[in-house]
């Protein structure tokens, strides 16, 4: 093999993660992942898509090796390949965050419509537990609450807000979070919880930024 054909194929191989990036539903998928493995109808009911859509989109990662699956009965349970992935993707996000003007500005108005507070740093969280009452609540689905979340945190999934709001204690400071920060369960959370009268506001980041800065979490596996 000559230099340049080398150089042409091992790039080529490169290039297959970036394609297989290349798509919102895909890039979706990782981040839903990130949270713990999936079936794929559930990745499909989350993605707003298609059994068949979501496949083919699983199918591609699959290919670049970005995510791996296992069968349980009739169902197939997809999970990130590695922890790499997870990385590469966080990249992703930032060098978009840096690079692209649009990124910023839709996660302002979305989120300054949505619950109109700004939110919270980790080490604004730690201030806020030394000082005073905090109960943070991890809205995301049970499941992934299961699978790992803030040490400390209670599970009130968004869809069980409503009738669960007596556990939260009415004096309390509420900091909610779920995926990340362009997840929108939090936001939504917090707008029920001012509603309802708690002084509640939205953790800047979600479990996987949690963990990835080395915080403590906690799991019931």
């Amino acid at each position: 093999m000559q230099a340049r054909e080398f150089k042409d194929e091992v790039f080529g191989h490169f290039a297959r993660i970036g394609a297989a990036f290349g798509h919102a539903k895909r890039v979706e998928i990782v981040d839903v992942l990130a949270q713990g493995e999936r079936s794929v109808d559930a990745l499909a009911q989350e993605l707003s898509a298609s059994v068949a859509n979501t496949s083919r989109h699983l199918q591609i990662l699959a290919a670049a090796g970005l995510v791996a699956r296992r069968v349980e009965g009739s169902a197939r349970i997809y999970r990130l390949a590695d922890p790499g992935v997870e990385q590469a993707y966080r990249t992703l996000v930032g060098l978009a965050e840096r690079h692209i003007a649009e990124v910023s500005a839709l996660a302002d108005a979305f989120f300054g419509q949505a619950d109109g507070a700004r939110p919270v740093t980790f080490d604004e969280l730690d201030e806020m537990a030394a000082h005073g009452s905090v109960v943070v609540v991890d809205v995301r689905p049970e499941a992934e609450y299961a699978a790992g979340h803030l040490d400390g945190a209670v599970n009130i999934p968004v869809s069980e807000l409503a009738s669960r709001l007596s556990e939260i204690p009415p004096d309390a400071k509420v900091v909610a979070y779920c995926r990340g920060p362009y997840c929108v369960m939090a936001a939504s959370a917090v707008g029920r919880l001012r509603e309802a009268g708690l002084d509640a506001v939205r953790l800047d980041g979600g479990f996987p930024d949690w963990r990835a800065a080395g915080r403590p979490t906690a799991s019931r596996r």
